[in-house]
């Protein structure tokens, strides 16, 4: 009787073993290469991602078009609103917009008559409103911070200029009457301070206090002013001939 040696039990487990490796591995391949099968997804796993990535840039390429867009009209539109503003402030400060806020109106007048009694200057410029009274009054509401400024009812500008003929005044071509009634649309506390404050307003109601000159003073709410509708250029001065 032989005795069977190890290594003769060793060898059948060994194929066995083998067999069923082989077997298990077909199964799984489903008769293809395995190594073969992983390349295949991680290369449409990159193929994909690339595609996103793509598709990612080209969105966002879109949208910085479409911001690009947005403020270019923004832009645009910004400029319109400040072209419109500044040309409402250059329309406002030359008068050519009707205005309408509280104001101050000031009148001036000549000394009255005194029938039967002597006049209370014996020189008749003291009993006069002059070009410069007139003057300082306008000049004065200006630097108070008036808006808009009328003077006998027409729209002072930068151009307009005011001239006394004898005891009346002459503006835009029109001749005027005393009293001078002047109205100015601002801060009212602000405008009356500066007619306080003028050295010639202030020399003026001297002579109210002396000769009887019409000073007037008030404050009024919702005044209208008219814009200007006169010629915007400076008159033409012809040379004077030489001699």
């Amino acid at each position: 009787m032989r005795v069977a040696r190890p290594w003769t039990l060793l060898v059948p487990l060994t194929a066995l073993g083998a067999g069923l490796l082989f077997a298990t591995s077909a199964s799984t391949a489903q008769g293809t290469d395995l190594r073969a099968d992983r390349r295949l997804q991680l290369t449409e796993l990159i193929a994909r991602e690339r595609d996103a990535v793509e598709r990612q840039q080209q969105a966002a390429t879109e949208l910085r078009r479409t911001v690009d867009v947005v403020a270019t009209r923004v832009a645009a539109q910004d400029s319109r609103v400040q072209q419109a503003a500044a040309s409402a402030d250059l329309e406002l400060a030359a008068g050519l917009v009707p205005v309408t806020g509280d104001a101050v109106t000031v009148a001036i007048d000549d000394a009255p008559r005194r029938p039967g009694r002597p006049p209370l200057s014996s020189d008749p410029n003291d009993l006069v409103v002059h070009q410069q009274d007139v003057q300082a009054v306008v000049n004065a509401l200006w630097s108070g911070g008036a808006e808009a400024m009328t003077l006998m009812g027409q729209r002072i500008v930068s151009t307009s200029a005011v001239r006394c003929v004898g005891n009346t005044v002459i503006l835009h071509g029109r001749v005027y009457s005393p009293p001078f009634v002047v109205t100015a649309i601002g801060d009212p506390g602000a405008l009356r301070d500066a007619l306080d404050d003028d050295s010639g307003v202030a020399y003026f109601r001297t002579f109210v206090d002396r000769f009887g000159l019409g000073y007037d003073e008030r404050t009024e709410s919702g005044t209208s002013l008219p814009a200007y509708d006169g010629p915007l250029e400076l008159p033409h001065v012809a040379p004077e001939p030489q001699p």
